[in-house]
């Protein structure tokens, strides 16, 4: 068996194992430590709420001084005196945070562009096999990969991406011991969280587990699907909980259950309050509207899980924070990864001599993908969009999602046909993929692109046939990476792709974060499928005059 079965050892030990880490483990769930928002109570709300921090990020991440019931006793003694200072009383019991986030430096004139990756690695490497007593951050015992800035921790989806690179950099066992530690996550939260902090695990992000499994076993072999068979059914049972109760016309967490007895899924949190890392903002949305605010709160959750936060495609009015209405939409992307999920099950099913279970999931699968094939479908623009399902229809949206059914061989050849030549005539920009056609001033819309989302169209259009496409979108991202690199000396996390020069992009909730892992990641990986573009970025260098680290 794998080597992450060590740490099943201390998954087990629960709450013990978790206080020897400094981990507190009062309960949201199984051995699950409390968010700060609710540990802090009053002090969290003011202290948001109060804007002291420019990032909400800010806060959630600094590290006490003392265990939190102490500080919450001296703010409720001392908040009401004449005179007292919010922000001097956080500055008293809060430092920080830890780890501090990578410090990702524009490189020096005239690196090449591969060898700036290179020396990026060890930068965005985290080792936190124990953490600060009280600190948000969950503990891991194996090295991994952050994206960089504000991003500090290890991220779900964003890993996939990341380990592509890795993979073409020669880094196998880097990326190994990353599955490692969402295998550790899955066996001690049951789920992979949004990421290692205590106030991400009430949501997890798409679900790339079975594709990070695939893509170790490519090197390591097909015992690899038998060693993490036990993680891949517990992420399955995760996304499928409540399922078997579930009446038609209804939904339970991810689970929705149609009228006519169709099974998906969808986008879901478990809490109903703003977000950690985004309270003040979150706040500020739910006022805007007259909806019930734990309503918005749960739509902006699991908006978050998406990865897409935010974009209009969850809008009701496709330009309106406040109309989000995430958990009344059956997302293609999701239930493309789950039927990867459920056919990854069946393969290590059968790599296990269990033929019953393996039928069983490639049943699934295939019932998903008639589904998806059928509900997902607009056939009016020509791609794959979201369902509303409290409706019975789609939303005519158009984005790159519609790329994910492609990548992931769910399409049939004709809807691939399609497809391709929407994403030809009004998703491809002069740099890469756009990842909408809307311009609602939100980060996955237009004018915006994004790394993970041009591999996948790529790889999408490669299965069915259409590199020609394929290989412009991936001439196009490349060539705007490199030129943001030879003007900036950085790799960012997005890019505005209507310009033919490329430059950083924008939108969101916080400043464009340089780094980036998964920009890297994807674009060591085009290199490899496409050597003349890998040519082009070996011969790019920074200009050490103009680069910036803003």
């Amino acid at each position: 068996m794998g080597g992450h079965r060590l740490f099943r050892f201390v998954a087990a030990c629960g709450v013990g194992a978790i206080l020897a880490t400094g981990v507190r483990a009062q309960s949201v769930g199984p051995d699950y430590p409390v968010p700060p928002s609710i540990e802090y109570k009053n002090l969290y709300r003011d202290v948001e709420l109060a804007g002291i921090f420019p990032d909400s990020k800010t806060f959630p991440d600094l590290i006490p001084s003392a265990a939190p019931s102490a500080i919450l006793a001296d703010y409720d003694a001392a908040g009401s005196a004449a005179g007292f200072d919010l922000a001097s009383f956080v500055s008293q019991y809060f430092s920080g945070p830890t780890p501090p986030g990578p410090t990702v430096n524009p490189a020096s004139s005239g690196q090449p562009l591969l060898d700036y990756i290179a020396s990026l690695w060890p930068v965005l490497q985290q080792d936190t096999p124990t953490v600060p007593a009280y600190s948000t951050l969950l503990p891991l015992p194996y090295t991994y990969v952050v994206p960089g800035g504000r991003f500090r921790e290890f991220y779900y989806w964003d890993t996939y991406f990341t380990m592509l690179g890795l993979e073409q950099d020669g880094q196998h066992a880097l990326a190994v011991d990353m599955l490692k530690d969402f295998a550790f996550e899955i066996d001690q939260y049951h789920h992979i969280p949004n990421g290692n902090r205590s106030y991400y695990l009430s949501r997890s992000q798409p679900p790339f587990f079975a594709l990070m499994v695939e893509l170790i076993a490519r090197t390591d072999g097909e015992q690899t699907y038998a060693d993490y068979l036990p993680e891949l059914q517990a992420e399955h049972d995760y996304w499928m909980q409540g399922e078997d109760d579930l009446l038609p016309g209804h939904a339970a967490g991810h689970v929705v259950r149609l009228l006519d007895g169709t099974v998906l899924n969808r986008y879901w949190d478990a809490r109903r309050a703003p977000r950690d890392e985004s309270y003040l903002e979150d706040v500020q949305t739910a006022q805007q509207t007259s909806r019930p605010a734990g309503e918005v709160y749960r739509d902006l959750r699991a908006a978050a899980e998406s990865g897409w936060d935010f974009s209009s495609r969850w809008l009701a009015d496709g330009a309106t924070l406040s109309t989000i209405r995430t958990l009344s939409l059956l997302p293609p992307d999701l239930n493309s990864l789950l039927v990867k999920l459920e056919q990854t099950l069946a393969k290590a099913y059968q790599c296990t001599g269990d033929s019953a279970h393996a039928a069983e999931y490639a049943a699934r699968a295939q019932a998903r993908i008639e589904a998806i094939q059928r509900l997902m479908w607009d056939a009016r623009d020509g791609v794959f969009t979201d369902y509303l399902w409290t409706q019975g229809r789609t939303t005519g949206n158009v984005t790159a999602a519609t790329l994910y059914p492609l990548f992931l061989n769910v399409a049939t050849p004709q809807q691939a046909q399609t497809v391709s030549g929407v994403v030809a005539d009004e998703l491809l920009q002069p740099g890469g993929l756009a990842t909408s056609l809307v311009n609602s001033g939100q980060q996955w819309d237009v004018p915006n692109g994004w790394a993970p989302l041009q591999w996948i169209g790529v790889i999408g259009l490669r299965n069915y046939g259409y590199g020609t496409l394929a290989q412009q979108i991936a001439s196009r991202w490349v060539g705007a990476n490199i030129s943001v690199y030879e003007l900036e000396g950085k790799l960012v996390e997005k890019y505005d792709v209507t310009t033919p020069a490329g430059t950083p992009g924008g939108g969101g909730e916080y400043a464009t974060q340089i780094g980036f892992g998964w920009t890297n990641g994807v674009l060591l990986a085009l290199g490899g499928l496409y050597p003349d573009l890998m040519a082009a970025a070996e011969a790019a260098t920074a200009d050490a005059q103009t680069a910036s680290a803003q």
